[in-house]
């Protein structure tokens, strides 16, 4: 577990954001690794900038719970005409302007304020953790949406060399029949399986378009010649570890806990309104009647001048049981909040472990595959050599292509959940967060430095500038289809190392995913 305790040394090889370290930016116009795909979902991505943005609100809690604790003043200017004055008070004035100054100290408020701010502070920090969060579910999109692309790209290529293989069977077929080698039944049989094939081929080229879509759903722009992922270093050695380590710093689960914290100061909040509180008040107040106060009367002041100052005590003594009741109400939701802690962390350590097994299964699938992909490549030779024999039917040789093609989807599909799987499992031990990467400078975004820089602001009109939207629209990129390019169009038989699959030979012979995914167990 030593080797998790440093969060900001961890080197992860998806590599996120490195460009920031030569202070360098994503191209517009190429997004061709997964290193920077990630970048750009990152600086643009409107789920994430939304969620920024709602962080910044929370932060005003604080200085809005501290303005409850500060001296508040106003002036008040009134202008009065009376139109209809006492019968008897001859010296009462026509007119008078008044203006009155006032000024409020609050002293004690049964610790309201005090365990307002505290909350506020504690929600706070709740809400950077959802930011992690955001930042890691984005994330975990990406490399999903970015190994589908590569996926189904694959398998479009896989799909279209089956489908020029059994046109080329096919017309071999019809060329045996026309001189009586073979019956009109091989004929139809291979007609039917490359009918079939063609299905195929379309239903993956309708996936891989779909995965280009959601891919600029993410990043904001089409994918563009994506490079086989880098490793994925630093996964835990057991599920135990893994476990051990999310129950520290899985985001969802730290929000969690500083909810409970905030709950319980929201129950001294509402027990607070059934003590005294205490306040400092001063008041003046300046009258001016205009010349018309005791018309015609010598030596009467036509100003007035008048100024208070004060303590006031208020003491509760009956509320109708809207205290108590407010302090039960605080009470019930504290208890809300304890159980959605325990039900967050019943979801961190099933998610941890799913992801674990997910990630062993499917590493062990990349080695069934291949082995199923071997074993179906030397069938299908075996089966075609008899067949010119006399000893296997076109059916069988269609059969054997079949699986030879079942298998080497199998092995493209069980590469790219490998590389999820071990993402899925970092993102859910809270470690695959743009915090996590070891990047130095202004780049990352940091929530930290917003709350920073309000949450000592008192005055009144300290606005920021209008709001404007940062993220990337995507209504100007093209339609996307199942166009690849020629080179990534596998041989009928896939071999380690093809591009777009993320495998490479180990040297014993044995397929394993590039890198340290699927190197060795952990």
């Amino acid at each position: 577990m030593a080797r998790f305790a440093r969060r900001t040394g961890l080197r992860t090889g998806v590599g996120l954001l490195a460009l920031a370290l030569a202070g360098a930016s994503v191209d517009a116009a190429q997004a061709d690794t997964l290193t920077e795909a990630l970048v750009q979902a990152y600086q643009s991505n409107p789920t994430l900038e939304s969620s920024r943005a709602q962080q910044r609100a929370n932060d005003e809690n604080v200085p809005i719970a501290k303005a409850a604790g500060r001296p508040n003043a106003d002036v008040t200017g009134t202008y009065t005409e009376f139109v209809q004055r006492p019968v008897n008070a001859f010296t009462a004035p026509v007119r008078v302007v008044q203006a009155q100054a006032q000024l409020g100290v609050p002293i004690y408020s049964g610790g309201a304020v005090k365990n307002q701010i505290k909350a506020a502070k504690l929600r706070v920090t709740a809400g950077q953790a959802d930011l992690r969060g955001t930042e890691s579910s984005l994330f975990n999109d990406v490399v999903a949406a970015y190994m589908d692309v590569i996926q189904n790209q694959a398998i479009v290529g896989l799909n279209r060399s089956n489908v020029a293989a059994l046109g080329t069977n096919l017309q071999a077929t019809s060329d045996r029949f026309q001189i009586g080698d073979l019956t009109r039944t091989d004929v139809a049989q291979s007609e039917s399986r490359l009918a079939l094939a063609r299905g195929d081929l379309r239903t993956s080229e309708a996936n891989l378009a779909n995965a280009r879509e959601r891919y600029i759903q993410l990043v904001g722009k089409p994918p563009v010649d994506l490079q086989p992922p880098p490793p994925l270093p630093n996964l835990p050695a057991s599920a135990e570890d893994a476990v051990a380590y999310a129950l520290d710093n899985n985001p969802d689960l730290v929000g969690a806990r500083e909810r409970v914290k905030a709950a319980e100061r929201d129950i001294d909040v509402a027990g607070a309104s059934r003590l005294p509180t205490v306040s400092l008040f001063g008041t003046g107040t300046y009258s001016n009647y205009l010349d018309t106060l005791a018309s015609g009367v010598a030596g009467v002041s036509q100003t007035d001048r008048q100024a208070q100052v004060g303590a006031q005590l208020s003491i509760p003594v009956f509320q109708g049981g809207r205290p108590a009741a407010q302090r039960r109400q605080a009470q019930a939701n504290a208890s809300a909040t304890m159980e959605t802690e325990i039900a967050t962390e019943r979801g961190v350590i099933a998610q941890v472990r799913s992801a674990w097994q997910s990630y062993i299964a499917a590493n062990e699938l990349i080695a069934l595959n291949q082995t199923a992909v071997d074993a179906a490549a030397l069938s299908l030779e075996g089966v075609q050599a008899e067949n010119s024999v006399g000893n296997r039917t076109i059916l069988d040789i269609l059969d054997a292509e079949q699986e030879r093609l079942r298998a080497q989807v199998q092995l493209v599909i069980a590469r790219r959940n490998a590389y999820v799987a071990g993402f899925s499992l970092l993102a859910a031990m809270g470690r695959a967060e743009a915090r996590d990467l070891n990047l130095e400078g202004g780049t990352l975004y940091d929530p930290q430095v917003n709350y920073d820089r309000v949450k000592g602001k008192f005055f009144d009109f300290d606005d920021d500038p209008a709001p404007n939207p940062k993220s990337t629209r995507t209504v100007d990129t093209p339609v996307q289809g199942a166009d690849i390019p020629q080179a990534d169009v596998p041989e009928p038989a896939i071999q380690p190392g093809d591009a777009g699959t993320g495998v490479t030979a180990s040297p014993t012979g044995a397929a394993r995913p590039a890198g340290a995914i699927g190197a060795t167990r952990p």
